[in-house]
Formats: structure tokens, C-alpha cells, sequence
């Protein structure tokens, strides 16, 4: 601890600390507790201003402190500036002049070395305001010649090194009303100088019950903000030092964040003996800005004259990109915890008091939205003055309030009247005159001689909100828009990544200015432009890469074989203007992002051959790199093959037809990746076929895609090699117990000709006929709907099933299994319905009258006796059916009838089977059509 050589009874505080040590005794009935904080108190700001090194304590965003920095640093005009904030931000900050505030300094890790990488990936924002104490510095430093800045603050590495002793966040959470722009700084970890809050719930609690106020940032503005507005600068200082010795005092005794807290002490007064070493300056020339909290520290490291020594651990390998991103008021309210509106009144008291105090504010030369201020001439430096006592007086007079501005408050009731009529509300100048008298009412309530923006926007909720908000905006909302405004920062072109650069030069064709907030619609019409056509592929590769709402597609689509003539898209990539600066740090271009962001992707730990056939397609539409692909797909067969589960069979199904029917369609051969994953797949899943029909895990729908890998592919997988045994020998091993996958295995035996169909019908209609089955029909019917991917042929008997199964089913059962069956095939076999919609369309009658007299065709029709053993009254045709028995057995059992033949033995007779008999006689012309055709 640093040794001030002063005797706290004896120097400037004195009278002070013996005042408060007296009033605390007698209040608190002892010697010890409180007299002893209060005595403390006086202590740490006795301490931190004898200093050698001047400490600048400042509250985040705070007017108060960019006041009094921007007064100090006029005066003082100090060689080097210490400022709280991590030190590999720093080249970071010549960057600020081609910005429009507010914005805020980004580091980001997406590839961590010494992090867990499921943590990835890390972010760290500093928000920057124009009403902030660390603007005032940052510009003093960069405008002012032979100035040195110096950020002495833990790197974006220790942030997360010490995160374990954190709390879970260090920026408290908020639900904002526009969530758009509180998303700016996404869920990166906030880094702020000065977060000035009570660590005690209960302590904020009585000063927000006290102080007649809702949240803290309102009582700090009215208790501690508008009060040091216009005090001098060794009154501020002293108050801010009390005020951060008080919250830290005042913290459970377990908080872990206080420990975090007081590294970081040690971390910056390392860094600063450090500089000083080395640089040599002159202490009395060098101002520390930190926040009131640190300020007060009583670490053993704290001051220059501290021997003690603090080992700052390395950084670890980890890879950091650093950038600047939007930011907006309402972002930094719902990361830091702050109140609605809280930072946008900031601006607005910053703006007023330096209208008021006539203060030169610092600012940065050819910052957008921003005036250039001549820097400060060179001249002497200040004599330090001696230490004063100002805290008694500002603690035992109250500051002088502001009286009233009728006329500003008029303004604001006028103005809040004019913009809820333009969102739908029904006021008036009645209304108006109400929200004025609330105001001044609802301050003399609360005890303040003028109305605060506060008590405004509680007037105007009272006098105008309704039940019921007829526009996007409510009237808090307009009151935050009206009191100033929620500024979104922007990052010009010149700051911007690489990257960035370069979409927005690609993007220029289109003549838009892609830099606004606004949605903007681009319209591209290949046919009279097409040199549009670059421009709709990277469109297309950024609709990939950001969110939804950057670049969404109106008319258009990029599929498999498709290039349409017009694209219409609405852009929003100045709203999203972080996510572009952040696909920066992955890559110099969005082609090479996206090309890792695949790669890295199908080598996932957790990527299937359903995710590398996906990568696959993306790199075809995307990329069109032939030697990607390949390696994606070359990929995509070694997950096949290592893969022990068919849970992705559907997708990996539907994934490789596309891919093959696109390569068919434009290539003169397939590519080598194909060929080894159609083998590779038939092979795995004749292998993983039993299992899977026995397995309770493995679902219906799995078994059918399996299946119709397998079946749809047997023709390709055999020309390159493949058995068909193979699968012969999978079918004949599966014995499933569930029906619906019994009802898979007698498709699958079907479509291999191991059960004939006329054998698959009857035992349909004996599952119908038996009651203890019948219950169990249903489960039936869906296997068999599922198999109609494999086995397309099946359509005519699942539309005479489904006939069969609403005319016989009681509706105990029927009506049960309606809702499932309507889900199953929307969810499983929605490709399907075509299908058996247009079997249906040939099955059934297409009107009304013609279903009365409509026979179903798989009724059997009544023909008198022996007419089936009848022979065909065209002996040609008998003699040329006879002669090809193969073919005609085959048809018959195609359409559902018995193909044995009278004589099986004699190949010469001319007797047909009664079935085939029975259709030539009942269609004896087109016999004998076919014959005479046929026949020399």
C-alpha cells in the first residue's frame, strides 16, 4: 500500500472524518461497524488524491465526467494518459476518426488455443460515447502532439483467463424494448470504465425507495449526475472517489467479482511502473483515468511507490481480431444494465451543460456527425495545488437546483402530443397542457424543484398511453425518441475490414447505398444486365453467411440446376453492419469464410454424411470449386461409412438423388466421390438392414429411406461393382416384430420377387378378416405407405388398402387413426401423396353418378361356372401365351392374379391359367391385336 506521509488525524480530511466518526457513534450506539466505514471512506479519497500520479475517476458515460476530463485536460495538459481499458484495444483508436459514434472496439476469437472450444466464439466490446470521460482522453491524446496514450487495462486475453472468477456475465442482462438494436453488441462480454453500482441489493433498494425513483441510473442522474454537472474539478473528484470507496466498502463479503476487481488494480499499476521505467516521464505530467471504483483501491500494489510485484500471467495462443463495430444507446443500455433512455438523456444533459458552461469539448478531427476543436496550445504545466477539504461543504449543503425551464418542458409536452399522433395515438393540445401539469406535480411529489426526463415520461404514460398500443411504439418508447434519440453508430468505409471492403466494392453495380439502415430493394434482371450476375452470387453467399434479415430474397432461388432470368432482394447490411465486420475476422473474402465455415463443419466432432452431403450442395450453388467439392464428398464417404445409425437415412437419401440427378444432367460422368458413396452406402445398409428392422430405436421412417437407398440405386451400385445377393441375403435375415415394419419387409420381399403380389393381398384381407389383427391394421397401412418410396409399384394396392381399410374398419378404430395417419403423411411422406393421389384419379370414378354403379377393380366379378377353365376362343393367342410362359406368370402376378399354369410340366399345351383366360375373354380385341402383331 501506497504511504502518503500524512496524518490522517491531522491533514485536510480531518474535521471531516471526526464529524462523520461522531454522527456515526451516536446513531449507531458504538464504537466499531459504521464509524468505522465512515472513517474509512474519508481515508480512501485522502489516499487517492496524494497520490503522485494524479487519478482521474470517471462513471461510464457519464456528462459529469466528460465535463470535468475535458476542463482537467485543458488545465493540466498532461505528456502521457493512463486509461482503463484493455491494452491490445490500442490500435484500435486511430480508427475512431472514420466513425460515427457511438461505436464500440471489438476483439474476437473464433479459433481458440487455451480456451475450451465450445466456448467459441469469444468477443469483447468497449462502447465509446461522445459524452464519456474515455472519448475526452482518447481525443485529447490523438489531436494533441507529443501526447502518449497507454491503455493499462487487462487484455481481451485475461478477460476470459479470469472469467472463472467472474460472475456469470460482467455485463448484467436486460430485456430492451427494441431488441433489434439492443443486439448490437451480441453476446460479447461489455468492458466499460467506471461501472459505478451498489454490490448490495439491499443498499440500492433503499436509496431507489428514498430517492422516490424507479432504477439506478435515474437516481444516479438526479442525486450525483446533475448535482457535479457543474461543480469544480476537486469537488468532483473527491465525491467520485467517496462514492466508489462507498459501493466497495459496501459488498458482500464472498463476492467474487471484488477479487477480479482488485487483480485488475494490480494489473494497471503494474503496467503504468512499468511505462514510467521505462519511458521515463515524469509522473506529475501523467494522468490515470480510471473508474471511482479503482480509484479508491487498497491493494497492497496500489500507487508507484508500491514494492510489491504482481505476476501477470502470459497470453495464451489463442488468435485475436480486432474491429470496430456499431453500437447504438440502447445497446449499451441493455448490455450494461442501465435503464431505458438512460444513455440518450446523457447525451441530451451533455449537450445542454455544454451550452451552459461554454465548455470546449474534445473531438476527434474528420469524425463523422462531429465539429473539429482546435487542440489545446502548448503552455506550462499546472502547479499541483494543495489538497482542499470539499466534501464537507458538498455533503452538508445541498447543490443549488436548477429552477424551472417552462419552456423547455412546454416543448417536451408539445412535442410527445405531436409524436403520438404520428403513431396512432388520439391526443391532443389537452392532452398536451396534462402531460405539463403532471410533470410539475409528479416533481413536487418526489421532492425536486424541476421536473427530471423521468417524471416526464411517467406524465406522459399517465396522461396519454391507453389500453392498447396502436402503433409499433408505445409512449415510453416516443419519450426515449423524443429526449434524444437512440443514436446507432456506423463504422465508414475506411475503418471497415478487408472483407467488408470488399463486398461493398462488389456490391456497387447495383447502385444502392448499402451503408444506411434503411431496407433498400435491389432489383436484377440478368437478361438486359448481365453483368448483374457476380452480384446476385455474392448475394447469395451473404444470405448464406448473415442473418435473415440482412439479405432476404424476394423473388428468386438458388437450387440444383436452377438460374432464374430476375432476382428481387430486400438488403438491410447497414443494419447488420457487425455481423459483416465480424465475418471479417474469419477471412479476407465471404467465399473463403464460408469454404472454412464447410470445412470445419463436415470435421465436426458431431458431423454425420447427412451434414457433408448438405456442405456438398452448398459448395456446388456457392463455390463452384471442383476440388472442394470433392474433398467435401470424399468426406461424406468416410462419415458413411463409420456411421453406426440410420437416424439420418432420409436425408442422406433425398441429399444424394439430387446431387446424382445433378451430375447426370450436367456432367459427362459422375465424379469419383459419387460412385465410391453409392457402393459404400449399398454395402452399409444391407449390412445395418436386420438391425435396423429389429432395432425399437430405429423408426419407420429410417427402414423405408434405408430401403429406398438401396432399392432406387441397386441398378448404379451394380454396374459399379456391387452384389445383388447382397441384398437378397439382408431381406431374407430381417424378422421385425412391429407391423408397420412388417408391412416394409413384405414391400421389400415384393419388389425382390420373394412374395408374389396375390400372396401380399390375401394377407391384407386376412389381417382385415381376423379380429384380434384387425386393430393393428393401420400400423400395417402406414409401413406400407412408407415403402412406396422403394417400391412405387405398390400404389394401386396401398389406394385398395386405404379403400378397403374406410369401408370395413369399425370406427372404434377408424376414427382414432385418422388424425395420425393425416399427420404421418404431411410429416413422413409428403412426396408420396402425388403419388397416390394420382393412382386414386385412375382407381376411382371422376363423377358422382358413376359411383353408384362403380365396381371396384380388385373385386372380383361373377362369371358363370367353368368359365375360368374355359380355353380363349382365339387359338392363336393361347398358342403364343403358351409359348412365353416367363412373361405372361410375370404380368399376372403384376396385377394381383394366380399365375400357375394347368399343366406345368407339358410346355407344349396351349391351356392358360384361369386368370389370364378370363382377361383375354374379357377384352378379346385387344388379344387379338397384340397377337396379330405379334404373330409372322
Amino acid at each position: 500500500m501506497s504511504e502518503v506521509g500524512v496524518d490522517a488525524a491531522t491533514g485536510p480530511f480531518g474535521a471531516l472524518r471526526e464529524q462523520l466518526s461522531g454522527a456515526a457513534e451516536e446513531f449507531a450506539g458504538g464504537p466499531r461497524g459504521l464509524p468505522d466505514i465512515l472513517a474509512g471512506l474519508v481515508d480512501d479519497v485522502d489516499r487517492a488524491l496524494r497520490e503522485e500520479l494524479e487519478i482521474f475517476p470517471v462513471c461510464h458515460h457519464s456528462p459529469a465526467s466528460a465535463l470535468a476530463m475535458a476542463r482537467r485536460l485543458r488545465e493540466k495538459q498532461p505528456r502521457v494518459i493512463y486509461l482503463e481499458l484493455c491494452e491490445d484495444l490500442r490500435p484500435l483508436l486511430d480508427e475512431l476518426r472514420n466513425c460515427r459514434l457511438p461505436v464500440a472496439l471489438q476483439a474476437f476469437a473464433s479459433e481458440l488455443d487455451g480456451f475450451p472450444q465450445d466456448q467459441a466464439p469469444l468477443s469483447v466490446v468497449a462502447p465509446i460515447t461522445e459524452a464519456s470521460a474515455e472519448y475526452q482522453a482518447i481525443a485529447y491524446a490523438l489531436e494533441t502532439p507529443d501526447v502518449e496514450l497507454v491503455l493499462v487495462d487487462r487484455s481481451s486475453d485475461h478477460v476470459f483467463q479470469w472469467q472463472p472468477l467472474d460472475l456469470p456475465d460482467e455485463s448484467p442482462a436486460r430485456s430492451g424494448e427494441d431488441e433489434e438494436d439492443g443486439a448490437l453488441h451480441g453476446d460479447a462480454v461489455g468492458i466499460e470504465i467506471g461501472d459505478l453500482r451498489p454490490g448490495f441489493a439491499e443498499l440500492e433498494e433503499h436509496l431507489l425507495r428514498h430517492g422516490k425513483v424507479r432504477h439506478w441510473s435515474e437516481w444516479w442522474d438526479q442525486y450525483v449526475e446533475q448535482p457535479l454537472t457543474g461543480a469544480d474539478y476537486d469537488t468532483y473528484r473527491q465525491v467520485m472517489v467517496l462514492i466508489g470507496s462507498l459501493f466497495r466498502r459496501l459488498r458482500p463479503g464472498d463476492d467474487r467479482r471484488l477479487t477480479t476487481d482488485e487483480d485488475r488494480e494490480r494489473y494497471m499499476w503494474t503496467r503504468i511502473r512499468e511505462h514510467l521505467a521505462s519511458s521515463g516521464a515524469d509522473p506529475s505530467r501523467c494522468l490515470h483515468v480510471c473508474g471511482a471504483f479503482h480509484a479508491s483501491s487498497r491493494v497492497e500494489q496500489f500507487g508507484l511507490r508500491s514494492t510489491a510485484g504482481f505476476d501477470i500471467a502470459p497470453r495464451t495462443a489463442t488468435r485475436w481480431q480486432y474491429g470496430l463495430i456499431p453500437s447504438s444507446h440502447s445497446a449499451i443500455e441493455a448490455q450494461f444494465g442501465l435503464a431505458p433512455g438512460s444513455v440518450s438523456v446523457a447525451a441530451t444533459t451533455w449537450e445542454k451543460a455544454l451550452k451552459r458552461t461554454r465548455v470546449k469539448p474534445f473531438r476527434l478531427a474528420g469524425q463523422r456527425g462531429t465539429r473539429k476543436t482546435a487542440a489545446p496550445k502548448p503552455a506550462a504545466p499546472a502547479p499541483s495545488a494543495p489538497v482542499a477539504d470539499r466534501l464537507s461543504g458538498f455533503l452538508s449543503n445541498a447543490p443549488a437546483p436548477d429552477g424551472l425551464d417552462e419552456a423547455e418542458l412546454l416543448g417536451w409536452s408539445v412535442d410527445i402530443v405531436r409524436l403520438a399522433r404520428r403513431n396512432g395515438y388520439l391526443s391532443s393540445t389537452a392532452d398536451a397542457i396534462a402531460v405539463f401539469e403532471t410533470s410539475m406535480l409528479l416533481a413536487g411529489l418526489r421532492g425536486r424543484a424541476r421536473p427530471t426526463p423521468y417524471d416526464f415520461q411517467d406524465a406522459a404514460i399517465t396522461c396519454i398511453e391507453k389500453d392498447a398500443v396502436p402503433g409499433r411504439r408505445d409512449v415510453r418508447r416516443l419519450c426515449e425518441i423524443l429526449l434524444g434519440g437512440d443514436r446507432i453508430g456506423q463504422v465508414a468505409y475506411e475503418a471497415l475490414p478487408p472483407l467488408a471492403k470488399d463486398v461493398f466494392d462488389r456490391l456497387r453495380p447495383l447502385g444502392l447505398a448499402l451503408d444506411k439502415r434503411q431496407i433498400q430493394r435491389a432489383l436484377l434482371d440478368f437478361a438486359t444486365e448481365p453483368d448483374l450476375e457476380p452480384c446476385s452470387d455474392l448475394l447469395w453467399v451473404l444470405r448464406r453467411l448473415l442473418p435473415d434479415d440482412a439479405v432476404r430474397p424476394i423473388m428468386g432461388s438458388r437450387r440444383l440446376g436452377e438460374r432464374p432470368i430476375q432476382e428481387s432482394w430486400d438488403l438491410a447490411i447497414g443494419r447488420n453492419q457487425r455481423h459483416l465486420v465480424e465475418l471479417g475476422y474469419e477471412g479476407v473474402t465471404v467465399e473463403q469464410v464460408l469454404e472454412q465455415r464447410l470445412r470445419k463443419s463436415v470435421h465436426d466432432p458431431k458431423a454425420t454424411a447427412a451434414t457433408a452431403l448438405e456442405a456438398v450442395e452448398e459448395s456446388l450453388l456457392y463455390l463452384r470449386s471442383r476440388r472442394f467439392t470433392n474433398e467435401l464428398g470424399a468426406r461424406a464417404v468416410e462419415l458413411l461409412s463409420s456411421e453406426r445409425t440410420v437416424d439420418d437415412a432420409p436425408e442422406v437419401l433425398r441429399r444424394v438423388r439430387r446431387l446424382l440427378t445433378h451430375y447426370r444432367a450436367t456432367e459427362p460422368a459422375l465424379p469419383r466421390w459419387c460412385e465410391d458413396f453409392v457402393t459404400t452406402g449399398y454395402a452399409h445398409y444391407c449390412t445395418l438392414l436386420p438391425t435396423a428392422f429389429t432395432d425399437d430405436d430405429t423408426g419407420v421412417r429410417q427402414v423405408a429411406a434405408m430401403l429406398g437407398f438401396l432399392v432406387s440405386l441397386e441398378s448404379l451400385a451394380i454396374s459399379l461393382g456391387c452384389d445383388h445377393t447382397q441384398l437378397e441375403l439382408a431381406v431374407k435375415q430381417s424378422h421385425p416384430e412391429d407391423p408397420a415394419k412388417v408391412a416394409l419387409l413384405w414391400a421389400a420381399e415384393s419388389q425382390l420377387g420373394l412374395r408374389p403380389l396375390a400372396d401380399l393381398r390375401r394377407r391384407c384381407d386376412d389381417l382385415l378378416d381376423n379380429p384380434m389383427l384387425v386393430g393393428a391394421f393401420p400400423q400395417y397401412l402406414s409401413g406400407f405407405v412408407q415403402a412406396l418410396d422403394a417400391v412405387p409399384s405398390l400404389s394401386p394396392l396401398v389406394v385398395e388398402l386405404l379403400s378397403k381399410a374406410f369401408g370395413r374398419l369399425p370406427d372404434t378404430i377408424l376414427l382414432p387413426w385418422l388424425p395420425r395417419l393425416i399427420t404421418t403423411l404431411k410429416e413422413q411422406a409428403a412426396e408420396m401423396l402425388p403419388v397416390l393421389i394420382g393412382e386414386a384419379d385412375r382407381t376411382f370414378p371422376a363423377t358422382l353418378p358413376a359411383v353408384d354403379a362403380w365396381t371396384p377393380p380388385w373385386t372380383p366379378s361373377p362369371e358363370p361356372p367353368g368359365s375360368l377353365r374355359a380355353a380363349p376362343t382365339n387359338t392363336a393367342v393361347a398358342a403364343l401365351l403358351a409359348t412365353h410362359r416367363e412373361p405372361v406368370s410375370a404380368t399376372a402376378a403384376l396385377l394381383g392374379h394366380d399365375p400357375s399354369w394347368p399343366n406345368p410340366a407339358d410346355t407344349t399345351a396351349t391351356a392358360l391359367p384361369p386368370a389370364v383366360a378370363s382377361l383375354i375373354r374379357a377384352h378379346p380385341r385387344t388379344a387379338e391385336a397384340a397377337a396379330a402383331i405379334l404373330t409372322p
